[in-house]
């Protein structure tokens, strides 16, 4: 059975590919009810752990807490990023693993679909477009782990304008330019595609890891507390488990909005029975918001301007899109040119499983969303200078294709190469890293075939070195589909080579912790140090 599944912030929607339709697939809720979703929740007590509608139910208990956007930790984990929460320790990865092998037992188990015994789920993945390698391969993993077989990754706006392709331009065969803004529950991504009949175009991509629909939730929740005389101290001594309520009432209470929409009641009983029912007018929370929204009208239209591009459609898709503002703002940009899918929530998800349903009649040419490089010393150490490795814009291959490929060469002057890569959105007039910048751990290669054996080359000086320049090095890099990057470096002169998955865990020496209380992941990705590779 073949299927798209849009693993979202806040809920995880599957397409199914049915002789030539896409229906969304309904899951059987804890109260017997139907949904065509499924929550991308996690609960804990103590070692046991609930996935999906399990947890939703378990909201209301205080003895349990449960995990929300699970999806957004992603941007800073690594295999052993530990997760901390409410003074409990537990590895992401396992999180993750667990709820992806939820969802694959609801969607045999618990849902609409009639999946033979031993029939393969095969799948075609969503990923934000702006999504670094760690997030991508760490989602592939999981998924792959949960049994489920991957035909292929698309970036989720790519997903999108195939949903708007397919449903919009049947009979249409003239080319046509649109703008996808896809604003979900935790990123935004906007990627300007070209449509001929059967090819997809996509010509570039950007977005903003740190801006989706769980902020404007956090917003009202703030608001709904000051309006309700919480301090700000009182907030700090709030448990994950009173977060997540707060949280999911304001969500509720945000998803009701219409255009008519004067004022917002949050029960805040639904949180603590001692508080009251607040008031907050939605003059002044689209107030709050706006913000946020210009701030990925801006990234939109920065993604024009650079390209000197026309579109003929920008095409709205993400549930955080469905607040009344955000359709509002963008006509006051981009005039009758908006149109909203009717699938807001699930144009990813149906996009997906038509790309699984039929690849040969959907071609999608994506591209890498970001810069991927090391910093290198230059002019005999005496400069430090970024390398791109893959640039941004570059075409990724289709499933099933080859991988992209690039190689360096060299005679070392070190004993040691010692080699720091990163991701960055933009790149300044003198090519260095700038706008978002995402620093990756580091990986040591022993130039000197001495050191070779050597079980902590952490822990060894990196020196100029007599011997090093004898030995020739080669570096073969590689990054498949999904956007995942490994290297292949070669001593040829001496006959050995190390192969590394690239990603935040490349230096394997230690386990990150990501704190979590409930709240909106806080921070985005600070400009990198400058710090040189050794060659």
């Amino acid at each position: 059975m073949k299927l798209g599944v849009d693993f979202g912030t806040n809920r995880t929607v599957v397409a199914a590919a049915d002789r030539g339709n896409y229906p969304l697939v309904s899951f059987e809720t804890a109260d017997g009810l139907s949904a065509d979703w499924f929550p991308s929740l996690v609960a804990f007590r103590g070692n046991q752990r609930r996935y999906g509608w399990d947890a939703w139910e378990l909201q209301a208990d205080s003895s349990w807490t449960v995990v929300r956007s699970l999806k957004r930790l992603l941007e800073d984990a690594g295999p052993d990023t530990m997760l901390e929460l409410d003074e409990q320790q537990m590895r992401l990865l396992e999180l993750l693993h667990g709820f992806t092998a939820s969802l694959r037992s609801a969607l045999v188990e618990r849902s609409n679909l009639r999946i033979k015994a031993g029939e393969p789920l095969e799948i075609m993945l969503g990923v934000p477009a702006n999504a670094n390698s760690n997030q991508r391969f760490l989602t592939v993993e999981a998924f792959r782990a949960a049994g489920f077989h991957i035909l292929g990754v698309l970036n989720e706006p790519s997903a999108a304008s195939i949903e708007f392709g397919h449903r919009q331009r049947q009979s249409k065969s003239a080319q046509q330019t649109i703008l996808v803004y896809d604003l979900g529950g935790g990123t935004f991504d906007a990627s300007l595609v070209t449509l001929d009949e059967h090819v997809h175009h996509v010509i570039a991509s950007e977005g903003i890891a740190t801006i989706g629909g769980d902020d404007f939730d956090q917003i009202l929740a703030e608001m709904a507390l000051e309006a309700a005389g919480v301090s700000l101290a009182e907030r700090d001594e709030f448990p994950a488990a009173v977060w997540f309520r707060l949280l999911e009432e304001c969500r509720v209470k945000k998803e009701s909005l219409n255009p008519n929409s004067r004022r917002i009641a949050i029960d805040l009983e639904q949180v603590d029975p001692a508080w009251e029912t607040v008031q907050v007018p939605v003059v002044e929370f689209y107030e709050a918001v706006r913000p946020l929204v210009e701030e990925t009208i801006e990234a939109a239209e920065d993604l024009l301007r650079d390209r000197n591009e026309e579109f003929e459609a920008l095409y709205i898709t993400g549930g955080g899109s469905e607040l009344p503002l955000v359709a509002r703002v963008l006509r006051e940009r981009f005039g009758r040119r908006v149109r909203r899918s009717a699938y807001t929530r699930s144009a990813t998800a149906i996009g997906l499983a038509i790309q699984a349903d039929q690849p040969q009649r959907y071609r999608v040419s994506d591209r890498l969303s970001r810069y991927f490089g090391v910093w290198r010393e230059a002019d005999g150490g005496s400069r430090i200078v970024f390398d791109p490795l893959f640039e941004k814009g570059a075409p990724l291959p289709p499933a099933g294709e080859p991988a992209l490929s690039i190689r360096r060469s060299y005679w070392p002057v070190h004993n040691i190469g010692h080699f720091r890569f990163l991701e960055c959105s933009h790149r300044g007039s003198d090519g260095a890293p700038s706008g978002e910048v995402t620093v990756w751990d580091e990986i040591r290669f022993p130039f000197e075939p001495e050191l070779q054996e050597s079980k902590d080359l952490a822990s060894c000086p990196v020196l100029h070195s007599d011997r090093a320049p004898a030995q020739h090095i080669e570096e073969a890099y590689e990054c498949d589909a999904g956007g995942a990057i490994t290297v292949r470096i070669l001593n040829e002169s001496s006959g050995y080579e190390r192969t590394y998955q690239l990603g935040h865990w490349s230096e394997r020496g230690s386990a990150k912790a990501i704190k979590a209380d409930g709240r909106k992941k806080g921070g985005t990705a600070g400009r990198s140090s400058g710090a040189p590779v050794s060659v």
